[in-house]
């Protein structure tokens, strides 16, 4: 199966007390499915809105922050022990770390062929086992290299290199979702979050079928009648649903959520969006939109879709707003299904210029995005200041993963626009895109915002809330609900537990410093 090509660590845990034994049980269950997580007693209060003065324990943070700010091992340990809610960008094939690709193809006994490709057994002329990497150290870190932006040289594109990387270990990841789901979520748990979408292509072979036997209509509505007929796209569904089932019952197995000593991962609630391969046929771009929308309002641990693949691809910027228009129909037949989308992952010199000059807004208005993925070409959109009025009235929201930005694109500082959207009142969030390609994880997200935008304390506590709040999860927020009542949505109860984990780390800190 392919679950996320992006053309687009887990140990066991020391033996809980029984107590906490049976919270994590709670939560380990809850990680791809349950609604509800067990009770947080030191829950603090609802948080404030941005923009509040600092309280004094956050003033006692802040002043901590800025005295370690010039002393990067120090400035590490604050970034990783800081809460941070949720990650709302991240796709999984890109997402897991190289080492572990490397390990899982030479477990395979894969072959690497000359352009650092994992082919199949057995190895061929020009190939050489993947098994290799144990012992030749020089091999390993050679696939490293090429499987990830580690060592890139300078003057090499950083954009190529990137979407490369993901077919060379396409053979590893197509095996592995299960180990890959492990990973992630350990990772996400050491840095502290306790939320993750992660985007995967469900079905991907089923739905590829289904698109060529139905072939592309111009008319949205009867492509879509095509897809019904006999069932076709619900027996697609449960193909995807299926998959799922055996994935997650692989993460579980590897990371032992079902034993007395479960992995920090399985404490994590993991949902998944569902994306489709701009850069293919309409029909096929049609399909997967489709079954991932009909999966939304039909299974809880698919919650939205996406479009992937660089945005600056033939096809792609050839059938944009094609694509748009396609979601702006599916988004009248699912209306209960998320949308969220990459969309200006551009710069001058990777398009023309007329290309810069829409595609956020047509994501936003005729694509209906809920969540607009990096946003870096904000200057050359038409009419930008109306469109930051727009997704600051309407909630939409940026995730930023500023070193994917910084490494595809060569945008950083003060040329990247994460300020822009923050003056204008769009809720912006921080997200690590593929942190395992990147050579990076939330918490160096963080750091790199902290640091190249000097931000305070409380900013970074507003970004990790919006990260919560912006999820595509069910209830209301804790903003939201009634004064007075429980907080009983998985949204409001995740929020709840950010800010009794904000309330224990600011005392943590305040203990530290005397």
């Amino acid at each position: 199966m392919i679950f996320g090509n992006r053309l687009r660590r887990s140990a066991s845990a020391p033996r809980p007390t029984p107590g906490l034994r049976a919270a994590l049980a709670l939560l380990g269950a809850a990680a791809l499915g349950a609604a509800a997580l067990p009770a947080v007693p030191d829950a603090a209060a609802t948080p404030p809105p941005p923009g509040r003065p600092a309280t004094a324990a956050e003033q006692r943070v802040d002043a901590h922050l800025d005295a370690i700010r010039h002393d990067p091992r120090a400035l590490r340990a604050f970034m990783r022990a800081l809460p941070k809610g949720g990650d709302l960008h991240n796709h999984l094939t890109g997402a897991a770390s190289t080492e572990l690709l490397v390990r899982l193809a030479a477990q395979d006994g894969l072959c690497i062929d000359r352009t650092d490709t994992a082919l199949p057994p057995p190895c061929r002329a020009g190939t050489r086992p993947a098994a290799d990497t144990r012992t030749d150290p020089a091999f390993r870190q050679r696939l490293i290299r090429a499987w990830s932006m580690q060592d890139l040289p300078p003057g090499a594109s950083g954009h190529d290199h990137f979407f490369a990387a993901f077919d060379k270990f396409d053979e590893v990841t197509e095996r592995h979702t299960g180990e890959l789901l492990a990973d992630v979520t350990g990772t996400a748990a050491a840095h502290h979050q306790s939320y993750l979408e992660t985007m995967i292509t469900p079905a991907a072979p089923a739905a590829r079928r289904l698109a060529a036997g139905i072939g592309y209509d111009a008319d949205l509505s009867r492509m879509h009648r095509a897809l019904l007929v006999g069932g076709k796209l619900d027996r697609v569904v449960r193909d995807a649903r299926q998959e799922t089932d055996r994935a997650t019952a692989v993460f579980r197995r590897t990371a032992h959520c079902d034993t007395r000593a479960p992995a920090p991962g399985c404490r994590v609630i993991l949902r998944f969006i569902s994306q489709s391969i701009r850069s293919e046929a309409p029909e096929q771009v049609f399909t997967q939109l489709a079954l991932g929308m009909r999966l939304a309002e039909r299974d809880r641990r698919f919650v939205a879709v996406n479009l992937v693949a660089p945005e600056d691809g033939k096809t792609a910027l050839r059938d944009y707003r094609l694509h748009m228009r396609m979601l702006d129909y599916l988004h009248g037949v699912y209306p209960r299904a998320h949308i969220t989308l990459h969309a200006g992952e551009l710069t001058p010199g990777l398009v023309k210029p007329a290309d810069l000059r829409f595609h956020i807004r047509e994501a936003v208005h005729t694509g209906h995005a809920e969540r607009i993925g990096h946003g870096v070409d904000l200057a050359h959109e038409d009419g930008a200041e109306e469109l930051l009025r727009t997704m600051a009235h309407h909630g939409i929201a940026l995730e930023s993963p500023l070193t994917s930005n910084a490494q595809i694109l060569g945008v950083s500082g003060d040329n990247h626009p994460f300020q822009r959207y923050r003056r204008a009142g769009v809720p912006v969030t921080l997200a690590t895109d593929d942190p395992g390609i990147s050579r990076t994880d939330i918490s160096h997200e963080y750091q790199r915002a902290a640091t190249t935008y000097h931000l305070s304390y409380p900013e970074l506590k507003d970004l990790a809330r919006t990260s919560l709040e912006e999820a595509f999860l069910p209830g209301p927020g804790l903003r939201d609900r009634a004064a007075g009542s429980p907080a009983t949505g998985l949204k409001a109860r995740l929020q709840e537990r950010l800010e009794a984990a904000f309330a224990r780390f600011e005392r943590h800190v305040a203990h530290s410093r005397h």
